[in-house]
């Protein structure tokens, strides 16, 4: 799937290794063409960037906690046509918190990372080692201490999140590190999520405006609320889907604007 031309704001690009941007499981790496393009959209209040006042964190129980395995999430599924590409579910993952310190025992290099904050969408990204990530925060692309990232709040590993084919580890950590110092209309992710997720796989759908629409192609996202049905909202894209997902982590509230159906 190729960019959208009409999206791109200037020319400057770069080649770097990336996994098939068709999605189709391969033996080999290939070498694709990244372009940069400028994309409106800012995620708000997200995490990273310096400490943050350390009495509270995303639970608003303090920095203490090191384990928390009951949060108040929503859980989520999504399929692209009939393919279940992403799921969030207590019944297939483990959803359990760790705070920044305990995390970082845990994590490998080309681990993508979420921080988890209350009342904002989480922000992930990509650890590169030596206690380092590489992230997009506020319109910039930067590498940090995971605990200056964090900001104090707990977060997670999250590989699995998404069901499509990894990158090798190093590959990974690569895709990141070559785009620390991308700000403004360099960037062509809409959020730290979709940057992670494609320094990860690869796959140009998690570009802004990188998917070619078809009449064919949709995305259902399934909201699995407690003690209410099952509601499905349907997209034209991976980043639409993605971007109305992260709003509703939020607020907590559902859009009246795209196709609702009750599951």
């Amino acid at each position: 799937m190729g960019n959208q031309l009409d999206r791109i704001t200037h020319l400057n690009y770069s080649e770097l290794p990336t996994g098939d941007p068709s999605g189709v499981e391969k033996d080999e790496l290939r070498v694709g063409v990244a372009y940069f393009f400028s994309d409106d959209e800012e995620e708000p209040d997200d995490s990273g960037g310096g400490a943050v006042d350390g009495r509270v964190n995303a639970l608003g129980l303090g920095l203490g906690i090191v384990d928390e395995p009951e949060l108040d999430e929503l859980e989520y599924s999504a399929f692209c046509c009939h393919e279940c590409i992403f799921s969030k579910l207590r019944a297939s993952e483990d959803l359990r918190v760790h705070s920044p310190t305990a995390l970082l025992s845990m994590c490998k290099p080309g681990d993508v990372l979420e921080l988890v904050a209350r009342a904002q969408p989480p922000h992930w990204a990509v650890y590169a080692g030596g206690e380092r990530v590489v992230h997009l925060h506020k319109g910039e692309i930067r590498a940090d201490s995971l605990l200056d990232a964090s900001g104090g709040r707990p977060g997670r590993i999250v590989n699995e999140r998404y069901r499509y084919r990894p990158l090798p580890a190093e590959l990974v950590v690569r895709n990141a590190a070559g785009h620390v110092g991308l700000r403004g209309g360099e960037v062509c992710w809409g959020d730290s999520e979709s940057f992670a997720a494609w320094c990860r796989f690869g796959k140009r759908e998690f570009k802004a405006g990188g998917e070619a629409h078809s009449a064919e192609q949709r995305y259902f996202l399934k909201v699995h609320a407690a003690h209410s049905p099952v509601r499905t909202l349907v997209f034209r894209s991976l980043e639409d889907m993605i971007r109305e997902r992260r709003r509703v982590d939020a607020s907590g509230l559902l859009s009246g604007g795209n196709c609702l159906l009750d599951g």
